[in-house]
């Protein structure tokens, strides 16, 4: 599975800007919703900020719903991490930026158990001197987990015209090998016919073919 960008410059997360610094523009990318068994998966929740939000301090909440039940606490994110006691205790690993835009967990060593619909839940307050107001945000993923990988339709197209590239170059460079090749016997005839023609002049003939020298 590919790996989802992050929030980092030059990439499609951090423009960078012509003046010659990295200024962060937040884009909320949503997360995959396929995971491997056995393998770990970044449940990528982006919630991103505005400029009155800067000074809001941040609060996350992840709640996990098996497929027909209710949803359980199962991460919280306060200043600390807290993993809360769930199926999922000692699998979870906070993947978040320190500016809390991106408030990513990781689930470790997947299991086909783990499929169900995952959701983040960001409050935030604002940290203003008269009024301390709340924003509050959630993202849900519908996870699915199946046994083994499947073959990627875009890498498949990617890598069969890799490869007719890759023949169509030969074929290329060995026409081009076979051009320069008859050039260079051509221009070696030439030049050969020219010696044998020079050699069969007579020797007064030879004298003759000089320049005269104007004095």
């Amino acid at each position: 599975m590919a790996a989802l960008p992050r929030l980092v410059c030059a990439s499609s997360v951090v423009l960078l800007v012509s003046a010659g610094f990295c200024s962060a523009v937040c884009v909320e990318v949503p997360s995959e919703t396929e995971a491997v068994q056995g393998k770990d998966m970044k449940l990528l929740c982006i919630s991103c900020m505005k400029r009155e939000e800067v000074t809001a301090s941040t609060e996350v909440e992840w709640f996990y719903r098996p497929e027909g039940g209710k949803d359980e606490p199962i991460y919280k994110h306060d200043k600390t991490n807290h993993e809360v006691p769930s199926r999922f205790s000692g699998r979870l690993q906070w993947n978040g930026s320190k500016d809390m835009q991106d408030v990513s967990i990781t689930v470790l060593n997947v299991t086909l158990n783990d499929s169900g619909v995952y959701t983040c839940n960001i409050t935030r307050e604002f940290e203003f001197e008269i009024h301390r107001p709340l924003f509050t945000s959630s993202r849900s993923i519908h996870l699915t987990v199946v046994e083994e990988a499947g073959e990627d339709f875009t890498s498949v197209i990617s890598e069969i015209m890799m490869y007719i590239l890759l023949v169509f170059l030969t074929l290329w460079l060995l026409i081009e090998m076979v051009y320069c090749y008859r050039k260079v016997s051509k221009a070696e005839e030439a030049a050969q016919e020219n010696a044998t023609d020079y050699l069969a002049i007579p020797s007064e003939n030879k004298e003759n073919c000089a320049v005269p020298v104007e004095e």
